[in-house]
This record gives C-alpha cells, sequence and structure tokens, in this order.
C-alpha cells in the first residue's frame, strides 16, 4: 500500500470486530461481504485526502470581466469527523476576478474534493475560501454552505429539519458592504 492509499484491509477488519462487537455474526449471508462494502465507501467517501483540490483552479483564462461570478446549489456530501456521520447540503460559491477567470465546474470540483475528507463545516467553508483566494488571486471571495449534519438529525439532541450554515468572506466581500450584501442577494435568490 502506498501512503497515499486508503487501508481497506485495515477497514475491513475494523468493521468485522464492530459487528461482533454489537452482536452480530459477520459470517451470516447478507453481512459477509458488508466489510469489504464498507472498506470500498470509506475509500471513496474520503478520497479527498490524498489529492490537492488546487489543481482544478490552476488553468485560468485572462479575462477583463470582474464583477461576481458566482456559482449557487453545489452540492456536496461529507462525513462529519466527530461521529463519522454524513451531512449533505449546498455550497455557495463566488468571486471577484483579478484579471483572470476559472472553469465554472472548477469551482464545484474544489467543493467536491474538500467535502470527500473527515471534515466539520466550519473548517470545510474556510477551506474552499482559502484555496480560491490563493490559487486564484481573486480581489474577494464568497462561500456559503447549507448542510443537514445526520448527527443532528439521527442520534443525540434528534432535529430533523435543522439546517447549519457557515459562511467565509475574504478581500473586498470581507470589506466592502455593499459587494457583501450584493453577494448573499444573489445567493439567496433575491
Amino acid at each position: 500500500m502506498e501512503s497515499n492509499e486508503i487501508d481497506t484491509a485495515t477497514i475491513e477488519r475494523a468493521v468485522r470486530d464492530i459487528l461482533v462487537a454489537i452482536g452480530e455474526d459477520p459470517n451470516r449471508g447478507s453481512l459477509i461481504e458488508t466489510p469489504a462494502r464498507v472498506a470500498r465507501m470509506y475509500a471513496e467517501l474520503f478520497s479527498g485526502l490524498h489529492s490537492d483540490p488546487g489543481r482544478h483552479l490552476q488553468k485560468a483564462f485572462e479575462e477583463s470581466y470582474d464583477e461576481l461570478v458566482l456559482v449557487r446549489d453545489i452540492t456536496f456530501n461529507s462525513m462529519c469527523e466527530h461521529h463519522l456521520l454524513p451531512f449533505t447540503g449546498v455550497a455557495h460559491v463566488g468571486y471577484l476576478p483579478n484579471g483572470t477567470v476559472t472553469g465554472l465546474s472548477k469551482l464545484a470540483r474544489v467543493v467536491e474534493e474538500i467535502s470527500r475528507r473527515p471534515q466539520v463545516q466550519e473548517r470545510m467553508t474556510q477551506q474552499i475560501a482559502d484555496l480560491m483566494v490563493s490559487q486564484l488571486n481573486a480581489k474577494g471571495v464568497i462561500v456559503v454552505l447549507e448542510a443537514t449534519h445526520t448527527c443532528m438529525t439521527i442520534r443525540g439532541i434528534r432535529k430533523p429539519g435543522s439546517l447549519t450554515v457557515t459562511s467565509a468572506v475574504r478581500g473586498l466581500f470581507k470589506t466592502n458592504q455593499s459587494s457583501r450584501t450584493e453577494a448573499m442577494a444573489l445567493i439567496h435568490g433575491k
């Protein structure tokens, strides 16, 4: 196994141990392949740990456009690092170009890759914003994430329908209230 790979054999052994620990028989017909399925699932869900999402923003195009570029409602699935339960939602990602623009799909790819790690929503929001600032040299960046956390909806407090909203603003969106207000209005469709 290379250092950038997920150790699926260890995950399989651990899942088998969990099944035994909860009182299940891992040799029962429908559970026999569960450890391997879970290992493949974790390899997929945590694939962002071993990649550089910044590579998606390295291709930029010279463009004099200097108004807001916003991609709304980018769906994502991530895994809460506290309980290893999913949180799902949408990301709204915008920036004010500084002489270059990037492909719109690249913003969605960044969200996807950063979400594919054990995460907390607050850090994920900041990581997306900071990466865009560093890679695009944007005059301003705004990132808003809205998500439902199963660690709150199916266990613990059990509050289905609750929504967590986080934001990260950089550059002109932090210093210029009218730019920030315009971006938030567009994010919320007003």
